[in-house]
């Protein structure tokens, strides 16, 4: 029973983990693209997304070239986890 409840929890984060990678991506897209700052949906990704780059880039200096790397090394990041978590389960 305990199994099942830990098997649940952890593909539970790994789901969150898998959409924030999404969140992730697209808001570095965005990012090309300059979009309105009032809009609702930009203002979410924004809060989002913006306490885990503010970490990364305290920890590691991400602007290499004009181009912030903060967003690839999150999803780097969580690809790691994602895979340590599934290893250890099995």
């Amino acid at each position: 029973m305990i199994d099942s409840l830990l098997i649940a929890f952890t593909q539970l984060f790994l789901t969150v983990l898998f959409l924030y990678k999404w969140v992730i991506i697209i808001s570095a897209l965005l990012s090309w693209v300059q979009p309105d700052p009032h809009n609702p949906i930009v203002q979410m990704l924004y809060r989002l997304t913006e306490p885990a780059y503010a970490f990364v880039r305290r920890l590691i200096p991400t602007t290499f070239g004009g181009m912030d790397m903060a967003p690839l090394i999150l999803i780097f990041s969580i690809i790691f986890i994602e895979t340590f978590f599934v290893n250890l389960l099995r």
